[in-house]
């Protein structure tokens, strides 16, 4: 049906923007007046009157609207277009997103095992877990999903491939799969579903000869157990004298747990974080309740843009006590505490309920929600509005845009040509080609890309298909036009600008070898996880890492590191 020219798809659209629109005009309305001043709270029936106008409109909407329509589909539309107005961590889950919420923060779920991710239409295995389901059935990185139980998964995305592979705990899926590289490609390969546990903490080890590194990646229900096991083995079997906490790309997860990891390097008693409601009789104080493991060892944590939340907490904390040296990029951001609250019908609702403050006072909350442009958009707080503050020792630190490290590291610049080489998964569907044909797994922290390898993975590209941004053609292209257009242009400006062009011209041989360096750094930690899954991504990663190797050189200069803690005691001596 479409009425004056236009389809359904558009009617549907835009009765989705008029929800949206209407919702925000409610919203609005509650808002303001819940904020009609400190000292009077929002009336009742202010409240009521707002929400009856909009079970109102669903129920006009729902008898009068010309076309059939999802009505449970725009009611969801219309409440997160009204939190969409608060913060982005105020959210409501309906029954079917709870299952991934719950598994995220629990670290659990009945499944599989495996990551999986959407490429060209289908759904591919991207890592079967170490010990998982997947890995002892046999799936293999880079294996095409084409069927699950024999429904054809041809366009289906993530979500619905991922949902039909979890399960009940024992039960079995048959999935039918195309693997890359082999003489018997189609196969159909039966999974008997577990519990899964992600864990916490991926890899552990020893660095060097005498320093532990503990990778986090996320603080779930049983964080706190798995740093604890590794911090015991790693002090007590390897007799470690310093140790890397790694939290980069560590998205956050409970607070209670960040509380228990501190309590393994601080004393017990020490106030490590508060946080504060809407009412100051919602505040609370956290303070380590154990005696310590490491009271003493000697610390350095790594953040990075992706370190939020809970890993804030932990690396502010042990910053503002003179605990470790924090050391890499610039953290996230976070200081909201999210709660979450049953609702009617199996819905749940994570709402903001507090901000946190580590022990200096600090609230590193980037963006300030409250205060929105007039288009409603937010802006990260600005370098030169923030406060300074102390730590233990007298230290300066600052509030606002996420924890600054003592000593600040920036990623390498990558070339256009590694760039792709990762994003395009030429490393990714080498890796597979290098697994297939040689089953033996090549002996662990061991140089994988080896002249005769990286040959191999050079003729494996074909230079038809590979597409990469030549910026320096663009570069000298667009310097002819300025020329032109500036008045610059001349016969002999001409011919300099041609000479560059033949200096600089791009030759994927050329930039592949002129970039092996970085290129082998991905190519080795994508042929590691083929056979030693993702510790082995990591061993393979922390032999090339650079911010770590400036952890280890701190680590083993203890007057550099005792000087950047307590600056003034050093002096003093």
């Amino acid at each position: 049906m479409t009425i004056f020219g236009l389809s359904n798809q558009f009617n549907t659209n835009f009765l989705m923007n008029s929800v949206r629109k209407i919702v925000l005009c409610l919203v609005a309305g509650i808002l303001t007046a819940g904020a009609a001043g400190a000292t009077v709270r929002s009336k009742k029936q202010d409240i009521t009157s707002n929400i009856s106008t909009f079970s109102a409109i669903v129920k006009q909407l729902q008898t009068n609207y010309v076309d059939s329509f999802d009505v449970e589909s725009v009611v969801k539309f219309g409440i997160d277009a009204m939190l969409s107005k608060l913060d982005p961590y105020t959210v409501y889950f309906d029954v079917k997103e709870q299952e991934d919420f719950k598994a995220s923060n629990s670290g659990e779920y009945a499944g599989i095992g495996s990551y999986i991710t959407q490429r060209d239409g289908y759904v591919l295995i991207s890592g079967p877990r170490q010990d998982s389901p997947a890995a002892k059935a046999g799936l293999r990185t880079g294996d095409k999903i084409l069927t699950i139980d024999g429904d054809d998964m041809k366009g289906k995305s993530t979500d619905a491939v991922s949902e039909r592979l979890r399960g009940s705990i024992g039960s079995t899926v048959a999935v039918g799969i195309l693997r890359p590289w082999v003489a018997d490609s189609l196969q159909t390969i039966v999974v008997t579903r577990e519990k899964i546990q992600v864990p916490a903490v991926p890899y552990y080890g020893v660095i060097g000869d005498d320093l532990g590194y503990i990778e986090l990646n996320q603080f779930s229900e049983k964080s706190a157990e798995e740093v604890k096991a590794a911090l015991v083995d790693l002090m007590e079997n390897h007799k470690i004298k310093g140790l890397v906490l790694d939290l980069r790309d560590n998205g956050g997860g409970y607070l209670q747990s960040a509380v228990k990891i501190l309590s393994y390097f601080l004393p017990k008693g020490t106030e490590v974080l508060k946080t504060r409601g809407k009412s100051k009789l919602e505040e609370q104080t956290y303070k380590t309740t154990s005696k310590p493991i490491a009271p003493d060892l000697p610390l350095v944590v790594m953040t990075d843009g992706g370190t939020a939340s809970a890993s804030e907490i932990t690396a502010g904390a042990l910053q503002d006590l003179d605990r470790a040296v924090v050391m890499g990029t610039r953290s996230f951001g976070k200081g909201l505490v999210q709660s979450t609250f049953d609702l009617p019908f199996d819905g749940l609702l994570k709402v903001t309920t507090a901000k946190y403050y580590i022990p200096s006072g600090r609230l590193i909350q980037a963006v300030d929600y409250s205060h929105r442009n007039s288009d409603g958009s937010v802006e990260r707080i600005a370098d030169s509005l923030t406060t300074e503050f102390a730590t233990a020792g007298g230290r300066i630190v600052r509030d606002g845009g996420g924890i600054t490290p003592d000593i600040k590291l920036e990623y390498p610049e990558i070339s256009r040509v590694t760039y792709n080489v990762v994003a395009d998964s030429w490393a990714f569907d080498f890796a597979n080609k290098y697994a297939a044909e040689h089953p033996e797994a090549p002996e662990p922290g061991t140089d994988f890309v080896t002249d005769t390898v990286y040959s191999e993975f050079k003729a494996f590209i074909d230079p038809e298909r590979f597409e990469y941004d030549k910026v320096c053609d663009t570069a000298l292209s667009d310097l002819r036009k300025i020329a032109k257009i500036e008045g610059y242009m001349s016969d002999e400006v001409d011919q300099q600008i041609t000479v560059l062009e033949g200096l600089m011209k791009h030759t994927l041989d050329k930039d592949l070898d002129t970039h092996r360096e970085p290129i082998s750094r991905y190519l080795e930690q994508e042929i590691a996880q083929r056979y030693y899954y993702d510790a082995g991504r990591s061993v393979a990663r922390l032999r090339t890492d650079s911010m770590i190797d400036e952890a280890v050189k701190l680590l083993h200069d203890s007057p550099r590191y005792n000087d950047i803690l307590h600056p003034a005691v050093t002096k003093k001596k």
